[in-house]
């Protein structure tokens, strides 16, 4: 027993050797992304969740300070669109539903200091599939808000990511 013990260690310890030897690491926090601007304006509503989970993530991360005023700004985050949607994406022998699709849709671009659009429109669509039960019609009510904030705090990352994906953009 101590020896396949033994045999197992030594395989996990090659394969952490192997893998660090290839450069690879655990991504970090992405809301810790450095972002192209040292100041960015979000033009989000402020009653919007989704707007207000993206200024903490901007603010918990490295040198970028979000503004209030559009015009000191180096760089500019439109929300376009916001919408969620429910389906029907199944129905049982009597007709009743058995599951949902949700649907989180986001359009958002991104601009510079003169206006000039860095990232054209950008539709980001997330989905989840949720069964239903008629019998836990308050618990089913509290899991769809869960997958709605799981979804919202996804297209927080993606929005992020892809906002410091435009480096080499900026620079040029």
């Amino acid at each position: 027993m101590t020896r396949s013990r033994s045999t197992i260690l030594a395989a996990a310890l090659a394969a952490a050797l192997a893998l660090s030897a290839c450069g690879f690491h655990l991504r970090g926090s992405t809301s810790m992304a450095n972002l192209p601007f040292e100041t960015v304006y979000l033009a989000f509503p402020d009653t919007s969740s989704l707007g207000n989970e993206l200024r903490r993530n901007i603010r918990a991360g490295n040198g970028t300070r979000v503004v209030t005023d559009a015009k000191s700004a180096e760089g500019m985050i439109d929300l376009i669109s916001e919408a969620r949607d429910k389906v029907v994406l199944s129905r049982n022998t009597q007709g009743l539903i058995r599951e949902y699709t949700l649907y989180y849709k986001v359009t958002f671009r991104v601009r510079d200091a003169k206006d000039r659009v860095l990232l054209a429109p950008t539709e980001v669509v997330l989905k989840r599939d949720i069964s239903f039960n008629e019998s836990q019609v308050m618990a089913k009510e509290r899991e769809e808000e869960m997958l709605y904030r799981d979804m919202q705090t996804d297209l927080v990352q993606q929005i992020l990511r892809r906002v410091a994906a435009l480096r080499p953009a900026v620079a040029g």
